[in-house]
């Protein structure tokens, strides 16, 4: 098997090239954007994780009048276009700032490392002070920002003040490269101090991008599209490339050329069809793509393990929080919609491309247009569909397994958790007390509150109905080996010295749930589950049910 350096969260795209490796490449971006050089202001919108940060090191280092970089872009698309290599590598006075880690819990806390990640970026330029002409008071604000005691004023006009000491430094307009634009004010929603940090940014966007004859062009990437009146008042000439529409969108994420490419050079072609359930599917514009740090992720667990399969790389990361506010938001027709997406189906939906974060969870509409731009639903060609979509709306499905399995670990845990401030304790007594109908009836009650997944299997109820008993003071074990067999649920109740066994049978019609909960005590029966807890509990207290499910429907029978 070919060894590939694969690199794993490197952004720096000197440091991919320099050291050789793996790179797919995304060089055709500098053509695309130099085509129209009279926008001033390009906005990209892209869900994290499909190379937003190593696309603006790679501007950063095509541009930059500091560096020499042909050998960085030696045998990559844009090196094969001499002329426009000519004019603008290397050319360009050039600032890449990046917002990505602007964070805190409260305003002080976030405002402190807006002020922190300034004063690094003012350090790299520390060689501007040396500039005879420079304006006295200029000069003052510059020592003051590198040194982070600069005042909030200063701090909001911080990137025009280095743009204009930079065009008269060179006695050329600045190429500004801004990342993740919109971290702080999506932090400062989620923690209580939006309108603070929207003012600071507010500014901050509008001095540097707004009638700025310091500014050559300004590229500038994130998330979501804040709406333009929020955060850039005021700036003319704001071109968007969303992932609606089909600009820029081949070079952000992996095409299936791409892909195929990577795969025959990792000697890992049969895993082709694996690597697109899981990662493929999103749809950006009129381009197919798979996310390229799960691709890349794969692949390098898969050359050190060739039995590797595929996971879910997003699983543990603090963005899926939004899942989870959205479900707890969930109300009767959100469940509805949850349920026919996690079915394989999809939905129509109105679908708003220009949000503000203080107004994300005032609406249904805006809840599903976050999950969308997140990157948690995409978008179904028209040809993929029975009939027409009506206009302002967009039918939207669960792009690949990866998403799916978020969904569901996320729905699990949203409803242990919800579990344990139900009231429970009706259903608790119909079970040690061997009530059939009551334990029926309880059971009913808690399913319809339920967002179902897996198109209701058998493993749906299996966890369904271990969370009912968790976290409510009894032992709860699944699948235990014992007797002939494996019983799906077995509760222990050690204070009371009660202990219930459960075997799950899922019906394919209503009409089923009798004769399958029937079959299920005879299996209990044949396999004699309750033999192993004779010794430990008399017979009167070792109580076996049978449970028949049937979509949102149930029935429970006991043992005699």
């Amino acid at each position: 098997m070919p060894e590939l350096n694969i690199p794993v969260g490197v952004s720096d795209f000197r440091e991919i090239r320099q050291n050789g490796y793996y790179y797919i490449d995304k060089s055709g971006l500098i053509r695309e954007l130099l085509k129209n050089t009279a926008t001033k202001v390009t906005l990209i919108t892209r869900p994290r994780r499909f190379g937003k940060t190593l696309s603006m090191s790679m501007l950063e280092n095509f541009f930059d009048i500091r560096k020499d970089s042909r050998a960085w872009f030696e045998g990559l698309e844009i090196a094969r276009d001499s002329e426009l290599c000519q004019a603008w590598m290397n050319q360009w006075p050039t600032v890449f700032f990046s917002l990505k880690d602007i964070d805190g819990l409260n305003f002080e806390s976030a405002y402190g490392q807006l002020k922190a990640q300034i004063s690094e970026l003012y350090k790299k330029y520390a060689y501007l002070l040396e500039y005879d002409a420079i304006d006295p008071d200029d000069k003052q604000n510059f020592l003051d920002l590198k040194a982070g005691r600069a005042g909030e004023v200063q701090v909001s006009r911080a990137l025009s003040l280095l743009l204009r000491i930079m065009e008269a430094y060179y006695q050329k307009p600045v190429i500004l490269l801004l990342d993740e634009y919109d971290v702080p004010v999506a932090k400062a929603s989620s923690n209580g101090y939006y309108e603070q940090m929207l003012e600071v940014i507010k500014t901050m966007m509008s001095t540097a991008l707004k009638d700025n004859s310091c500014l050559r062009f300004a590229v500038i990437t994130g998330c979501l599209k804040i709406a333009k009146e929020s955060i850039f008042t005021g700036t003319n000439n704001l071109v968007s490339d969303t992932i609606g529409t089909s600009g820029l969108n081949e070079y952000f994420g992996f095409t299936q050329k791409d892909v195929d490419r990577l795969l025959e050079d990792a000697g890992a072609d049969n895993q082709a069809e694996n690597i697109k359930a899981w990662y493929d599917g999103y749809r950006f514009g009129n381009f197919e793509v798979y996310c390229p740090w799960d691709v890349m992720n794969y692949l390098r667990d898969f050359q050190q393990n060739p039995e590797a399969r595929p996971v879910s790389y997003w699983k543990n990361t603090s963005d899926n929080a939004i899942i989870r506010s959205f479900i707890d938001y969930a109300g009767g027709a959100i469940t509805k919609k949850l349920e026919t997406l996690l079915s394989g189906g999809y939905i129509l939906q109105h679908i708003d491309e220009n949000l503000t974060y203080d107004y994300l969870h005032s609406s249904e509409d805006n809840l599903w247009s976050v999950l969308y731009l997140t990157g948690y639903l995409t978008g179904l060609r028209e040809e993929e569909l029975p009939g027409a979509v009506p206009d302002g709306m967009a039918a939207l499905r669960i792009p690949n397994e990866e998403i799916r399995e978020i969904f569901e670990t996320t729905i699990r845990k949203w409803f242990d958790d919800s579990a344990k401030t139900w009231n429970r304790k009706d259903l608790f007594a119909s079970i040690w007390q061997g009530d059939s109908e009551a334990a029926t009836e309880e059971i009913n009650k808690l399913l319809r509150r339920t967002i179902s997944y897996h198109d209701y299997r058998e493993d749906f109820y299996h966890a369904f109905l271990a969370g009912i008993f968790t976290g409510a003071g009894y032992a709860v074990e699944s699948n235990k080996e014992h007797g002939e067999g494996r019983s799906d649920i077995v509760v222990s109740d050690y204070t009371d010295g009660w202990v219930a066994i459960f075997e799950i049978k899922y019906s394919d019609s209503p009409e089923e749930l009798e004769t399958d909960c029937e079959k299920a005590i005879r299996q209990m029966d044949e396999r004699m589950y309750a033999v192993e807890y004779e010794e430990q509990y008399p017979a009167e207290r070792i109580l076996c049910y049978g449970i028949s499910f049937f979509k949102k429907r149930c029935l429970v029978k006991k043992k005699a």
